[in-house]
């Protein structure tokens, strides 16, 4: 296991935006600037260091693709009371275009007690929903542990495609965001968390990197699980051989959902397009950068992944990630950057797949071998 170093990190580019930029992706960004000055500041601010408990892969489970396949595919019990459904307006309207609402599905403890507990934001990954089996899993947890909880849905997914005229893409970090402001305004939250998997990770790790030192003292901690933050890359890994497999089901859900995006806004999409698409890059070139206002696939890698803005952190954060993670590469200046900032408690593990991280289960002690998840609550519950 490989934790964090606590040395500052110095000179990030500047990115300058294009003014051609579609609003569902230019609100979102923000402008990387980091100095000297900025860096001894983090140091003197930075957190107590996290007692992290070194991952031990489950019996038979020490491969990449046996932890990912396993983690995605066990069954879990889930014990939640009935959410409430909330739909939260992310984007509003202007005269071309209807606003733009992502589902919540909240989890309240009383109204005289909810304000003082801590609250957790749970954030899906690519073609996942509020109903994923590690958002179910982290939301019990949480729950039981005396936490509010909302399992956000981005954009199109868990069955709201008619609530949003936009796709959802890696660098809408502002619904995050969006989420976030409304549900501390209206309910006084004092400590709130934000915690994504994969994708999700990609954009709760984004929010707090444009944030900066400017986030709310209501936002106490931000964890990222198997963290899709170098995007190009990732999505050359997903593409080698043996990693097919998985490219392919994301390919089928992703052309399924544009397909009947297309047919609820017959005037917005053409679903000729995605026609013999074959790779997830290609997908990004022909889809995601025509309709979200990015001049080409690596255009939209590059401005959408948090690495660039992760040096800018300046809230405890967590981020886990595994050497045998199938196809979400960290790049070494990315893994610079995180060991790099104080704030940040970077743990890579030798194995534990992709957003799996499988342990053995305890005997009587309730663990039930969810070491990212176990993980992931300490660290919450530590900052709450």
């Amino acid at each position: 296991m490989r934790g964090h170093s606590r040395e500052a990190m110095s000179g990030a580019k500047v990115i300058d935006p294009s003014n051609s930029m579609e609003q569902t992706f230019s609100e979102c960004e923000e402008i990387s600037v980091s100095s000297q000055a900025a860096a001894c500041a983090m140091q003197a601010l930075a957190p107590a260091r996290f007692e992290t408990h070194p991952f031990q892969p489950r019996t038979f489970l020490s491969n990449g693709h046996l932890q990912t396949i396993a983690g995605n595919f066990l069954p879990r019990a889930n014990a939640l009371p009935q959410s409430v459904p909330e739909l939260v307006e992310v984007s509003p309207a202007s005269d071309s275009q209807m606003a733009s609402h992502v589902l919540c599905e909240c989890h309240w403890h009383p109204a005289a007690l909810r304000a003082d507990r801590p609250t957790v934001v749970l954030v899906h990954g690519l073609e996942g929903s509020s109903e994923s089996q590690y958002i179910v899993g982290n939301a019990n947890k949480m729950w039981r542990a005396g936490a509010n909880i909302i399992r956000m849905n981005m954009r199109n997914c868990g069955g709201t495609e008619r609530l949003s005229p936009t796709l959802y893409h890696s660098g809408l970090s502002c619904d995050v965001g969006a989420v976030l402001r409304h549900f501390v305004e209206r309910e006084a939250l004092k400590s709130v968390a934000l915690a994504g998997y994969s994708m999700g990770g990609n954009l709760v790790l984004k929010l707090a990197g444009e944030l900066g030192a400017d986030a709310s003292s209501s936002l106490r901690a931000v964890v990222a699980v198997s963290p899709s933050i170098d995007l190009g890359p990732t999505a050359d890994l997903l593409h080698r051989r043996a990693n097919r497999l998985y490219e392919r089901r994301f390919l089928r859900r992703m052309v399924k959902r544009f397909r009947l995006k297309a047919s609820l806004f017959p005037r917005a999409y053409n679903p000729r397009l995605v026609a013999g698409v074959r790779s997830l890059r290609e997908y990004d070139e022909r889809i995601t950068a025509l309709y979200s206002g990015f001049a080409s696939a690596d255009d939209y890698y590059f401005r959408a992944s948090a690495a660039r803005v992760v040096d800018r952190i300046h809230v405890p954060t967590l981020v886990l990630h595994a050497l045998d993670d199938p196809f979400v590469l960290l790049t070494p200046q990315t893994r610079t950057a995180l060991q790099a900032n104080p704030f940040i408690t970077f743990l890579e593990s030798e194995h534990g797949g992709h957003c799996a991280f499988l342990a053995t289960p305890g005997r009587g002690n309730g663990d039930d071998g969810y070491w990212a998840e176990t993980t992931l609550l300490r660290f919450i519950l530590d900052h709450a």
